[in-house]
């Protein structure tokens, strides 16, 4: 079953629209405005003065980075810009060792309001050692910020990219229509703590194909708000899996809807697919979601839908989740669990998830017991051989 192909007929629009391999007439590169290439001299002003030429001019314009290390401090790169626009990293971008240096701001490197525009190779090193130590520690840290951000952005395509050490969140799109992200490489330690991949909220028509996702929270975080998200060849692990969610944070909220992942790889993460929604009252709802050809290595939870989420197991709500959970389908997922239970389906007390569908589900578990299943107000379809043993009902 596949979302109708009308459903990312924008994004096929979009491709044919922008050629990011088109030459910009007008190059802007950030030595020749100051910037230094020695990882130590802020070069924030010079980015900066680089940007704005590029987005005030009146030709497709380039801005370059070249080979060498800067340090950048917190920046916006504001638009919208006059023509088409190009960002070209060659060499590696620095964040300041000290993370009080971002203070409350919540982000690195902004691109805000931008359109028509590429982002193209580069490496992106938040050097969020020194936060999560803190964090760790349990001491009075700010609240961390994410590496790089996409606001209200519209026709863009992000390739090659690779963002590293990230202190909150790698890479963030937050109100963006018609995104291409491909080829992106997000890394930083399994034990950094809260720190997700790839974030969409409140965006239309975003692709992320042909990626590496390795994290200590979510790989794919998928917030409200989003639709038409389609992600493919994706290589997650460690991290947290793919995560629709969490949802229900307050009673007014967006949806999900048409969000297809195909053909993924995780290993060793602690979830593969996950919906997830606190217990309490929301307007929110799931639906049209199709996870199909994906593989699990040692996977603590392959198939999760849980709408009591509450991490931190402390002042738990104790209502009924609000959101909504509909036309799921969980087709052609095998591998092994690291835990007994690979498939839990645990949905509201007060909305039952309709419409689940599993189609050819082999998860066995890695101690040579066989696996299970869990479900709580689950009703949907089984199609084809379910392993471990479906409990949907019908």
């Amino acid at each position: 079953m596949t979302i109708p192909a009308i459903t990312f007929l924008p994004l096929i629009i979009f491709l044919t629209f922008i050629d990011v391999s088109s030459s910009a007439t007008n190059v802007f590169n950030v030595v020749s405005f100051g910037a230094k290439p020695d990882g130590v001299t802020d070069s924030t002003a010079a980015f900066l003065k680089a940007w704005q030429g590029a987005c005030g001019s009146a030709a497709s314009a380039t801005v370059v980075v070249p080979t060498g290390t800067f340090l950048l401090k917190q920046i916006t790169f504001g638009g919208p810009c006059k023509s088409k626009l190009k960002f070209q990293v060659t060499g590696t971008v620095v964040a300041p060792a000290d993370y009080w240096a971002f203070a409350n701001s919540g982000y690195w490197i902004l691109f805000n309001k931008v359109s028509r525009f590429s982002m193209v190779g580069g490496t992106f090193d938040a050097r969020g050692d020194g936060f999560w130590s803190c964090r760790k520690s349990g001491q009075n840290c700010p609240p961390g910020v994410r590496s790089i951000s996409f606001n209200a952005a519209k026709d863009v395509i992000i390739s090659g990219v690779k963002s590293m050490n990230s202190q909150v969140g790698h890479m963030t799109l937050n109100g963006c229509t018609n995104v291409v992200v491909r080829n992106i490489r997000l890394v930083a330690p399994g034990n950094s703590p809260n720190t997700d991949g790839f974030t969409v909220q409140f965006s239309t028509g975003v692709t992320l194909t042909g990626s590496t996702v390795q994290t200590g929270d979510d790989c794919v975080a998928i917030g409200p708000g989003t639709r038409n998200f389609l992600i493919s060849k994706l290589a997650c692990g460690p991290g947290h899996g793919v995560s629709i969610g969490s949802l229900a944070k307050q009673l007014n909220e967006d949806g999900v809807e048409n969000v297809t992942l195909s053909s993924a790889v995780f290993t060793g993460t602690q979830n593969g697919v996950r919906i997830k929604s606190w217990a309490r009252p929301s307007t929110g709802f799931v639906r049209n979601v199709f996870f199909q050809n994906l593989i699990m290595k040692n996977v603590q939870n392959p198939i999760i839908i849980d709408q009591n989420y509450c991490p931190s197991n402390l002042g738990c709500p104790t209502e009924h989740s609000g959101v909504k959970i509909s036309g799921v389908t969980y087709k052609n997922i095998q591998g092994t669990s690291a835990t007994q239970q690979a498939m839990k389906l645990a949905c509201s007390k007060s909305n039952p998830c309709t419409g689940i569908t599993l189609q050819d589900i082999k998860l066995t578990y890695n101690k040579g017991t066989p696996a299970t299943s869990y479900c709580f107000n689950a009703i949907g379809k089984n199609l084809g051989v379910i392993q471990p043993t479906s409990c949907l009902n019908r």
